[in-house]
């Protein structure tokens, strides 16, 4: 792609994080690319391509089964350009001004991630000294950090990320506005915090993500709904989180499915359970409560991020499920081994158990009920639309495997 584009004239290098990978011995998810093409000519030289975004304008090109994302040599923004590019607080609304790849480098955020590799020359190109901060393990910003933050917040959460990503280590002058600057995140549209909350923790650094958004004051305003850790800018973080976290970063090690769904019961689980105990001595019914307090949660989760329907329905489930567990006589037990959640909710019952004890009988009933249950075979049945037999078995069976 670097080629085509450079065979009709034109500038282009691989840059980014997959440049900042490759250096640090990493295999790079994905590469982008950056030309002095505007959208429109790349668009000549891909006519398949796809223009997309307003605030960045973008070309996606597809070429051998995977789409690379192009974009142009940015520059700086100056009283002239486009009415409406930066908010009143500086922070960026379009970044469609189009520049040189010095100018470039310079408008990107930390200087690691503004390297760019020709690999068809073999030429690394670094105009802010990021080659040397890789080596040394240093974040910096790129010019003047508070008001790099206030262009785009974000900065703020991939400082965190990258932090516990690739084991860098902030300077002084990148890590001293962040605390500072959190409440920042509220004008950052929740979707696209949703997004950020996903990279950082279902991407294998999950427990070290966290411990750097504590660190530097950022939990509390990227998570609302949480409770307050005694310390500004801290949430209460308890045993359950951290195991939940900790298993997290080991099924993607071992390149096993996540969710988010998950992610977020474990995230505010305590402040759902409190609630929910609290509506009960008020008179609700245990399962009115549960679903009474998800509902306020997600509302004040929902004012920093969004947390889509698809996954907030199954952390409901997860949850509710809880109680449904604490069902162990009669036939609603066998029922409940065949609910299309019952393997998360089972998961997370023992996640329960590592901060209550009192659960461990609980959570030797349900591994022992499991026995010779082949699960994979159920949910291709529940996918195909067709509802799973119930096992006539009585309860000693089951319970042995029988």
């Amino acid at each position: 792609m670097v080629q085509d584009l450079q065979a009709h004239g034109y500038e282009a290098f691989i840059v980014g994080g997959g440049v900042r990978d490759l250096l640090l011995g990493k295999l790079p998810k994905d590469f982008d690319v950056a030309t002095s093409a505007t959208p429109e000519q790349v668009k000549s030289v891909f006519p398949l391509c796809h223009l997309i975004g307003r605030r960045f304008r973008l070309a996606h090109v597809r070429k051998g089964g995977s789409i690379t994302e192009v974009a142009t040599f940015r520059g700086h923004h100056r009283d002239s350009d486009e009415t409406g590019s930066l908010s009143r607080e500086g922070r960026i609304l379009r970044d469609n001004v189009w520049g040189s790849i010095e100018e470039d480098a310079i408008r990107r955020d930390f200087t690691i991630n503004a390297l760019f590799l020709d690999p068809v020359g073999g030429e690394i190109r670094d105009y802010v000294g990021g080659y040397k901060d890789l080596q040394n393990r240093k974040l910096r910003l790129i010019g003047e950090p508070e008001l790099r933050y206030r262009e785009d917040p974000v900065r703020l959460l991939r400082a965190a990320r990258f932090t516990a990503k690739l084991g860098v280590e902030p300077v002084a002058e990148t890590a001293a506005p962040i605390r500072e600057l959190a409440p920042l995140l509220t004008d950052v549209p929740p979707a696209r915090l949703f997004e950020e909350v996903v990279k950082l923790f279902l991407a294998g650094h999950g427990l070290r993500s966290l411990e750097a958004l504590q660190r530097f004051g950022l939990s509390a305003t990227l998570f609302p709904a949480m409770q307050g850790g005694g310390r500004q800018g801290k949430v209460r973080v308890g045993l359950l989180l951290r195991k939940a976290l900790e298993n997290t970063d080991h099924r993607v090690a071992e390149s096993k499915p996540v969710t988010p769904a998950f992610l977020f019961a474990a995230l505010l689980w305590q402040p759902m359970d409190q609630l929910a105990k609290e509506f009960v001595v008020n008179g609700d019914l245990p399962y009115v409560a549960v679903n009474h307090a998800a509902e306020v949660v997600f509302d004040l989760q929902a004012s920093t991020t969004a947390i889509p329907r698809r996954f907030s329905a199954v952390t409901r489930q997860i949850w509710v499920s809880q109680l449904r567990l604490t069902k162990t006589r009669g036939k609603r037990w066998q029922r409940m081994l065949e609910e299309r959640y019952f393997r998360a909710a089972y998961d997370f019952l023992l996640l329960r158990a590592a901060e209550d004890p009192e659960l461990e009988p609980l959570c030797k009933f349900w591994t022992e009920a499991q026995v010779g249950i082949d699960f994979s075979q159920q949910r291709k049945r529940t996918r195909s639309g067709d509802r799973p037999r119930r096992r006539r078995s009585n309860r000693g069976n089951a319970a042995s495997g029988g």
